[in-house]
């Protein structure tokens, strides 16, 4: 009975793996809700008139969740959850409308080839993993034997039809992609962009290379921009609103109680002679391991009391990354690696690199003449990541940094603020905060800091409150009145997934779309909170604005032009590096072009200092060998380019790898067609979808 249960289990994943468009039919099937019409619960959607009840959707998601628990062995977090009942529901559609295609293109499975499957000369790998001995061999014998027992009926019905389900599938994907076709040119070029490698040389004018402020875009300039690419500006109807968040972080109260229970966790502790893992088992969120972690690996806090701390001792409560945590210090270890924790203040590179410096050393002598570290950070450095923590970059090890950021905070001693130094960013001001070489041996009691039942409570009343009032007295009256932050959201589309701040919320989307300008909603459970909205805006289908998007085609413009000075640049300077031969004295035709070689590039691969651009690695494949190319416009540069060296074609290894290459790529391009067929179904069928009345 254990080895057919054990076939049973590996065969959902069979048809999972195998199924592609159907990964959730056993968790379907074994809900037993797929015969909707025993079902009398209230309706939540419905596909081609046919409704979904709310139970049976619930008992999908249910086993769904069972099912993705049970591999990871961790509950799925809250905030997830709509991300799988959408998961759920898609699978559900897709089921659905392909069970009516199977109906209506006739396809069955007989008795005889389900037994030609269970019964053959090569039963599937599912089947026969559960009778495999220690040395691999499969015992026929067992198998038949494990199928002929009476006691095994049950679990052979259920097999009998997770393999029928299977047959169907199969046959429905050999109709769908009967029609594809790979012809040997595809094949062929394939095998050249996986297999050939070249070597470059390249004249190369960066974009970069130009000041903004050196180029003149003009509204004319935008305004053709636009008429010439107007196709790529039109949008369905959008709409805007304006919103009041209500956070469902966690109160400092929150925080206070959860400080409190490792406190008392602690007295229990000092007072007991059980081990530390015990009370782990009990309390902690985290199982239990035991733990070697450097500086980069903890809160500051953590880091501050355990480096003050002897082996042995208690430390705690310590307000963590992931919560508050009790730690028992096993040990410090003196480990080989150094870690640093640093400041610095950039200023960002620009064409001129003189004036880059002039500023880096005006800031530097500001500094050291007394000027507040933090404060200069957080008004000037053009690193808004760690500007806004006055220049903190917290901890970090050597290959994390870049080279000569790296040295310079190696070498350095804390609280020495140092001279500018140089690197692809621009100049950046350093000043090493800290040190550490040490490593701490731990066990961790953790809890998580979560919002209690009256917190959340609070947040959903005062958000239910707000709605109420802002629909009698405005919504903008209500929110000043209650000092509440007033912010906007840009026009979206229906289809938008994910709001813009919000998260996903089919329900805000509903009323969004739904309802008209000055509607006021009811509160709607969104990301980290509540958010009750008024609609602002609705803009028809059609093309947007020039005004909106001015700053991102001037962009494009402003791009474009520089790629035009980069090939003025290098149409002036190709004759004389053709008539030379060489491209290595670039510079000394025009500073702004740079020289550079690489090595063993792909066809689709990333070149260094380049990244990828198609115009350079489809010269690099198809150019002629130790010819100068005339100038080439990339994406973000321009070049010429010098192909060194490009390796044969391998006939052999072709012949060899022809046809199993021409397989993957017909089963590539049928599980495109089999998307695509199922865009077409999902679009063409009535579906109505209205969980967001039932999950908030």
């Amino acid at each position: 009975m254990g080895m057919m249960a054990r076939m049973r289990g590996l065969a959902s994943w069979f048809i999972i793996t195998v199924g592609g468009l159907f990964v959730l039919f056993m968790v379907i099937s074994d809900s037993k809700v797929t015969d909707i019409r025993s079902q009398q619960t209230m309706e939540i959607g419905s596909i081609n008139g046919v409704p979904v009840t709310q139970q049976e959707f619930s008992e999908m998601v249910d086993n769904f969740i069972k099912n993705q628990e049970a591999q990871t062995g961790q509950k799925v977090p809250e905030e997830q959850m709509e991300d799988f009942r959408d998961y759920v529901w898609d699978a559900l559609v897709s089921q659905r409308l392909i069970d009516e295609k199977i109906k209506e293109f006739g396809i069955t499975v007989s008795n005889e080839e389900i037994e030609e499957i269970v019964l053959g000369e090569n039963p599937p790998e599912f089947l026969k993993q559960g009778f495999v001995d220690s040395t691999g061999n499969f015992n026929r014998q067992a198998y038949f034997q494990a199928i002929k027992d009476p006691q095994n009926k049950q679990i052979l019905i259920q097999l009998e039809n997770q393999i029928r389900q299977q047959l169907i599938q199969q046959k429905l994907m050999s109709y769908l992609g009967a029609s594809v076709l790979v012809s040997d040119d595809e094949v062929r070029r394939q095998f050249i962009d996986q297999t050939m490698r070249m070597n470059v040389e390249y004249a190369a004018v960066d974009s970069k290379s130009f000041s903004d402020n050196d180029i003149t875009v003009t509204d004319e300039d935008i305004q053709s921009f636009f008429n010439e690419h107007k196709e790529d500006y039109k949008t369905d109807e959008r709409r805007a609103f304006k919103y009041v968040f209500f956070s469902t972080t966690p109160t400092k109260t929150d925080s206070n109680t959860v400080k409190n229970q490792l406190l008392s966790v602690l007295g229990k502790l000092k007072a007991d002679t059980i081990s530390f893992k015990s009370y782990v088992d009990i309390y902690s969120v985290k199982p239990y391991s035991l733990d070697t972690l450097d500086v980069t690996k903890m809160s500051n806090a953590m880091y501050q009391e355990l480096s003050k701390s002897a082996p042995g001792e208690l430390v705690g409560p310590v307000l963590t990354n992931a919560g508050y945590g009790l730690f028992k210090l096993n040990g410090i270890i003196s480990s080989k690696d150094n870690f640093i924790r640093a400041s610095h203040i950039l200023i960002q590179k620009s064409a001129n690199d003189e004036a880059d410096k002039a500023k880096a050393d005006s800031v530097y002598q500001s500094l050291i003449g007394g000027a507040d570290f933090a404060a200069t950070a957080r008004k000037i450095s053009a690193d808004p990541g760690s500007g806004s923590r006055g220049g903190d970059l917290g901890w970090f090890g050597k290959g994390m940094m870049v080279k000569e950021f790296e040295e310079a905070c190696f070498s350095g001693q804390p609280g020495v603020i140092q001279k500018p130094v140089k690197t692809n960013f621009g100049y950046h001001i350093i000043k090493v905060t800290d040190k550490s070489s040490s490593r701490f041996v731990v066990e961790e009691i953790l809890m998580k800091i979560d919002a209690s039942g009256a917190t959340l409570s609070k947040v959903s009343e005062d958000a239910d409150g707000f709605s109420y009032l802002s629909k009698q007295d405005g919504f903008d009256l209500i929110a000043k009145n209650y000092n509440y932050e007033i912010k906007t959201a840009p026009l979206i589309e229906e289809k938008t997934t994910v709001i813009p701040a919000l998260g996903r919320s089919k329900a805000l989307l509903k009323f969004l779309f739904d309802g008209s300008a000055g509607d006021i909603s009811d509160r709607f459970k969104v990301t980290g909170g509540y958010t009750v909205i008024e609609i602002t805006e609705i803009q028809p289908e059609g093309y947007v604005k020039i005004d909106e998007a001015k700053e991102s085609i001037r962009s494009k413009v402003l791009l474009e032009k520089k790629l035009e000075k980069g090939m003025q640049i290098l149409n002036e300077v190709y004759p004389k590096l053709a008539k030379d031969g060489k491209l290595n004295n670039a510079s000394g035709y025009n500073k702004i072009v740079k020289y550079n070689s690489a090595e063993n590039i792909s066809a689709n691969g990333a070149v260094p200092g380049i990244g990828r651009d198609n115009a350079f690695n489809g010269y690099a494949l198809n150019g002629k060998v130790n010819e100068i190319s005339k100038p080439i416009k990339g994406t973000n540069g321009c070049y010429l380019i010098k192909v060194t060296q490009r390796t044969p074609f391998d006939s052999s290894s072709y012949t060899v790898r022809k046809v199993q290459m021409k397989q993957q790529i017909s089963q590539n391009k049928q599980r495109m067609i089999q998307q695509q067929w199922m865009e077409k179904l999902k679009e063409e069928a009535e579906i109505v979808d209205e969980r967001y009345k039932y999950y908030q």
